[in-house]
């Protein structure tokens, strides 16, 4: 698990200022992968104190457009981040209690970026979400 040094250097690297609400919103996404906005407000507040949503929103946008963060929606959910940047990976979500997993692409480097008709569109990215249910939602479940 990165420390906050490792999270200073990753700011550095993606030329931002290093802030304490940088700091904490970095950190709350590497430990709460698939996290939507309000459950970081909360994790960034119980760190620091009192800090504005306008802030955590800001700093978010900001960690998105360095790449240090990315922003995910599936179908039917709240905008998500994750720390798992820079591949081309997947998701699969639970129908019943919305519990959002990474999946690796299935075959090759980027099977997915191969579109059945591209449009003239210069394609560096697809997004493939899985639905299902999770383990516990699955065994919960009543048997016919």
């Amino acid at each position: 698990m990165p420390t906050t040094s490792d999270f200073e250097r990753m700011l550095r690297g993606a030329a931002l200022r290093v802030t304490r609400p940088r700091v904490a919103v970095l950190s709350a996404v590497h430990d709460h992968p698939h996290a939507d906005t309000a459950s970081i407000i909360g994790i960034v507040r119980d760190d620091l104190g009192e800090v504005s949503h306008q802030a955590v929103y800001d700093v978010l946008g900001a960690l998105t457009t360095a790449g240090l963060v990315r922003r995910i929606q599936p179908p039917g959910s709240l905008v998500r981040y994750e720390a798992r940047v820079g591949d081309n990976h997947h998701h699969v979500v639970c129908r019943s209690c919305g519990a959002i997993e990474d999946v690796d692409c299935a075959v090759g480097t980027t099977p997915c970026l191969t579109a059945s008709d591209d449009h003239g569109f210069a394609i560096d990215e697809a997004e493939v979400v899985y639905r299902g249910l999770c383990p516990n939602c699955s065994s919960a479940a009543p048997t016919l």
